[in-house]
């Protein structure tokens, strides 16, 4: 058996939790391989809308395994929060989800780090989520981080050793006031919450699960430009999430990797600081963030709006090596006249089909633009339904990337979803 990922091909929130939760049926265990607490991962399905930050997206199915594998940074009061939530739904998670003892945690004075730091950025602040996910990373390659294993051994004295190095380093090079205690005793009794579920070797957990002929589904968090490798940096978040990140953050060889699953908009959207080279700030990018509800999961920030990039998604592809594609929310553009898709950039007055090494705001896009379909696709349940305009569209990006676009999304609920390759 192999590992099929689905990852993101954009700046993230491209809609990865639903299509976890509608592929979920096929796989056997479902497993988180990287990242922290500001991935919200929407999902709606019977009347209900919940977001996941920590655990797998698919929690909401019976008889599944989840897994939070190694590579992803866990802070104890949102996990707890988010067992609450789950809790309230009647769904028990004591024996479907198992944690990685591998994985690092996010301590309080990981959020002071990140909000001083922030703070000391001044105007060139690259947009933190500021819930200390970087900091957290930066102990973990640092070899001073706390992981989950670290829980039932000598846990308080690791704690309070590192804490006071925090301290010193906020006292020696940020002028920022902070008080840590109130969110301390949250953290504690997040860790109780942590103590229940079962934590694991995953690495071996997984590869025996492989040759007991199990079916892995791994899900990214944020997204392909965002990597901390190969995305806009320094604007990034602090992992690798992209499809080799799967195999560090879970364990498992390259060889094991099965399909890649590639997610992304039918238009394109930012959070926080950082280039966009297809940015609208017209009525049309409005008109976006309007029809599609593009306000952060997490943080509530409103979403930076803009035509698709296919010179990014091309690069993402390239990647990820990424073998189907699943274009969500082409419904937030039924209204539309008219649409358009970057096909190229011009960098310095020269035409370039890649993207280059420093991502700046003197980017302009070069567009192709095609008639909008001005049709309302999300009663739709079948691809003969779609309206010709929107073939045409379709069809370009899949003869420009040489990659099929298998799945359509035409509304956030888990049947508003058409696999294109079933007659």
């Amino acid at each position: 058996m192999k590992v099929d990922v689905l990852l993101g091909l954009q700046w993230g929130d491209e809609g990865k939790g639903k299509v976890v939760d509608v592929l979920t049926p096929k796989y056997d265990l479902i497993t988180r391989f990287q990242g922290g607490p500001n991935a919200g991962h929407t999902l709606e399905f019977n009347e209900i809308k919940h977001v996941l930050h920590t655990i797998p997206s698919g929690i909401f199915r019976d008889d599944k395994i989840n897994v939070i594998g190694n590579g992803v940074v866990i802070d104890p009061v949102i996990f707890k929060k988010e067992i609450e939530g789950i809790k309230k739904l009647g769904i028990d998670l004591s024996k479907s989800l198992f944690i990685s003892k591998k994985a690092h945690l996010i301590l309080p004075s990981h959020r002071i780090l990140d909000a001083a730091s922030e703070a000391a950025k001044g105007k060139s602040k690259i947009g933190s989520t500021l819930k200390g996910i970087g900091p957290t990373y930066m102990d973990k390659t640092g070899r001073n981080g706390l992981r989950v294993g670290d829980i039932n051994s000598n846990f308080k004295e690791k704690y309070e050793l590192l804490v006071a190095k925090h301290r010193q380093m906020l006292d020696k090079f940020y002028e920022f006031d902070y008080d840590i205690s109130e969110y301390e005793a949250d953290w504690f009794e997040g860790i109780k919450i942590l103590s229940e579920f079962q934590h694991i070797d995953s690495e071996q957990f997984l590869n025996d699960a492989l040759k007991n002929e199990k079916s892995i589904l791994a899900e990214g968090a944020q997204g392909t430009l965002l990597d901390i490798d190969f995305g806009s940096y320094p604007f990034v978040t602090s992992s690798n999430t992209v499809c080799a990140g799967a195999c560090t953050g879970l364990g498992v060889a390259p060889n094991r990797i099965g399909n890649v699953i590639g997610i992304f908009k039918a238009y394109c959207t930012r959070v926080g600081m950082g280039p966009f080279p297809t940015e609208l700030f017209d009525e049309d990018g409005q008109r976006l963030r309007d029809n599609g509800n593009e306000y952060g999961s997490t943080t509530g920030r409103p979403r930076r709006c803009g035509w698709l990039d296919l010179v990014s998604l091309k690069y993402s592809i390239m990647i990820n090596g990424v073998t189907e594609l699943t274009m969500m929310k082409s419904d937030v553009m039924d209204d539309f006249e008219s649409v358009k898709i970057c096909t190229s950039y011009k960098v310095n007055g020269k035409e370039v089909e890649h993207v280059p090494y420093e991502m700046t705001d003197d980017i302009e896009p070069v567009y192709t633009e095609f008639k909008g379909w001005q049709t309302d696709m999300t009663a739709m349940t079948h691809e003969n339904e779609f309206p010709e305009e929107f073939n045409a569209y379709i069809d370009f990006i899949e003869k420009e990337t040489g990659v099929p676009v298998k799945v359509v999304s035409v509304g956030p609920n888990r049947a508003q979803t058409i696999d294109r390759m079933i007659d």
